[in-house]
């Protein structure tokens, strides 16, 4: 990366992590990937309880190798030979765990985290439940502000998601949300209804937490998941 653009991107993530910090959201760079799994390790203590939201960017890191590795009780939603209803019962051990870790769809400048989600198990268990919350994402992800946000889930997370989760929503072949009343005054397009085999059902902005430290924020300065 050209030494200008990566000194604006770091900039950029000083001035998000500061904002995070306001929001008692804990935050801190990464420079690399490389960096991830021992500062993902030095957050955990062996033995504890651990769960994972749906995310490519944990599989493209190692977290999930990390957590399979025998120090810690994690409730993998990814276990060969499970069935529904026993992804079904992991989704719901996971909201008890001491440690749950997910990805988020966008981090604003000013602070907040934004996640748009189907089944919801993800932003329900980052909302309330586990203990403790560590969100990887990547500086990609990083947007001046909400409607930033929107529109990169609608965009690319959202279609990059749902055809690798083969769905079959319009978003797959269109490549961006097509939905006729998604305009600059409803980009949500809430009141318009989904689309069918949406994975956009539920939009969660996560601003001032009332538990410091609660939820912690690693941002890599690379470029992973959607």
């Amino acid at each position: 990366m050209d030494a200008n653009v990566k000194t604006n991107r770091t900039l950029q993530v000083e001035r998000t992590i500061k904002a995070l910090k306001k929001n008692n959201i804990d935050a801190r760079f990464l420079e690399t990937i490389d960096d991830v799994i021992p500062s993902v390790t030095s957050l955990l203590t062996k033995g504890e309880s651990v769960a994972v939201g749906g995310s490519v960017t944990l599989n493209e890191t190692g977290i999930l190798d990390l957590l399979r590795n025998g120090d810690y009780t994690f409730y993998d939603r990814y276990k060969p030979g499970l069935d529904k209803e026993g992804i079904t019962e992991v989704m719901h051990n996971s909201f008890f765990v001491d440690t749950y870790l997910a990805s988020a769809n966008a981090v604003t400048e000013h602070g907040e985290l934004y996640c748009v989600d189907g089944t919801s198990n993800r932003v329900a268990a980052l909302l309330y439940g586990p203990k403790q919350v560590i969100l990887v994402v990547s500086w990609d992800k990083i947007v001046p502000d909400l409607v930033s946000a929107i529109l990169r889930v609608k965009q690319l997370a959202a279609p990059a998601n749902a055809r690798r989760l083969n769905t079959g929503a319009y978003c797959v072949e269109s490549g961006k949300c097509i939905n006729a009343h998604c305009d600059a005054n409803n980009l949500m397009a809430l009141t318009a209804g989904a689309c069918e085999h949406t994975i956009c059902s539920n939009y969660v902005v996560f601003s001032h937490q009332q538990i410091e430290g609660r939820m912690k924020v690693l941002i890599i300065g690379e470029s992973l998941g959607y």
